[in-house]
């Protein structure tokens, strides 16, 4: 029985998909190649990308596709649409436009926590374009322990808008989106004696006083998305601007985490079978002693490999995909497929990259920007090392 090897955009071989989904796909495609690869090189020489791209992507109905339509959204609940939008983004190697911070992301904690003025307020411009999110939890000494966060938030009552306000301190660092976002989720401790339960969410506002942007940080790869360094020094942030309860932020984070790592997992995975794809072509063509370079025993063993790997991640991946769509996705099964499927993309990669020999090597082929772009996916997000630690406390050891 012959073996074939198709990419995400082949619903046909994936029966999680509808035919509105197939046509969502063909839209994305034509978005990407009209409004972001043109653009992706410039992008990437200048740290970050133009706000024009968020725009379009706010008219072409790619952000907040599970808002409220009275909002400007897609008010179409089903994750799968924006799994497509991840796939599609990794799979053309663009990984400027920082839409699934905004989305998979920053968008659910919007969505489950905002009063009804904060959804007025902050919900139009965030699904046009013209409110950029961020989320800010790491900080220089604090990354996995989000318990270990020292940013602090001091209420003062009775001063400032009515309800009062928080005087914000601290640093946060790594934060995706941090040079162009208008309203940063910045995770701080409201109570210092609570533990877990002192933390909170304050969303802070362009222009707040106090609120400064350091560098535009210099990463290994993702050159065109903006990750910096943020710098909050007495600000008064309104207390209208608490998303969700006073010291109920460490809970809202773990809430979100498993579809943040099912979206990580489900990307990686995407731009792996990619890079695969393009690989197992250029093994078909390029010729070495005389033949083709993937018909020599070691390459084919190594593609089959490959192949096999590629093929059971994608079986696990969309059975997780369809139990978050459900509602039923738990943390250990969200933590491993974030661990196994950016492990893969690693190590495909890193074979694929072997495979073309020195031209892997030039930053002209997407194979040697994937190797780069990919290597964070083990750690953003939780590390491969807290996804193992997740996964064997439910096993009770």
């Amino acid at each position: 029985m012959a073996v074939r090897r198709e990419g995400p955009g082949d619903s046909m071989h994936r029966d999680i998909f509808s035919p509105e989904h197939d046509a969502f796909r063909e839209m994305v495609r034509e978005f990407i190649a009209r409004e972001v690869t043109p653009y992706h090189a410039q992008w990437e020489r200048d740290g970050m990308v133009s706000r024009d791209v968020w725009r379009a992507a706010g008219r072409a109905g790619l952000l907040g596709i599970d808002v409220d339509e009275k909002y400007g959204g897609g008010g179409n609940p089903d994750y799968r649409f924006y799994l497509i939008l991840d796939e599609e983004f990794a799979r053309a190697g663009a990984t400027g436009p920082g839409f699934a911070v905004h989305n998979d992301i920053n968008g659910q904690y919007f969505l489950r926590l905002c009063t009804p003025e904060q959804r007025d307020r902050w919900l139009p411009g965030y699904c046009s374009g013209e409110l950029i999110t961020a989320i800010a939890m790491s900080e220089p000494g604090a990354g996995s322990d989000l318990q270990g966060i020292r940013t602090t938030a001091v209420r003062v009552e009775g001063e400032g808008e009515a309800g009062g306000s928080y005087v914000l301190n601290g640093q946060k660092t790594f934060i995706s989106n941090g040079q162009l976002a208008d309203l940063v989720i910045v995770v701080a401790r409201t109570d210092p004696d609570a533990g877990h339960r002192g933390i909170s969410l304050l969303v802070v506002e362009r222009g707040m006083a106090g609120f400064e942007r350091g560098r535009n940080l210099e990463k290994v790869g993702m050159h065109a998305q903006d990750t910096s360094e943020l710098f909050f020094s007495d600000v008064t942030v309104p207390a209208r601007n608490l998303l969700g309860d006073e010291g109920g932020g460490f809970v809202a984070l773990m809430r979100n985490l498993p579809r943040e790592r099912v979206a990580i997992g489900a990307t990686a995975l995407a731009a792996a079978e990619k890079v695969f794809e393009d690989t197992l072509a250029y093994c078909k063509e390029r010729q070495a002693f005389g033949r083709p370079i993937g018909s020599f025993q070691h390459n084919r063993f190594v593609l089959a490999e490959m192949a096999t790997e590629l093929a059971v991640a994608r079986a696990f991946t969309d059975r997780a995909v369809l139990q978050h769509t459900g509602g039923e996705l738990s943390n250990t099964d969200a933590s491993m497929v974030k661990w196994w499927d950016t492990e893969l993309c690693n190590r495909v990669v890193d074979r694929c990259l072997q495979l073309y020999g020195g031209y892997g090597y030039m930053a002209e082929y997407p194979v040697a920007r994937a190797f780069a772009d990919s290597r964070v996916q083990t750690i953003f997000g939780g590390t491969t090392e807290i996804m193992k630690e997740i996964i064997g406390r439910e096993l009770g050891v």
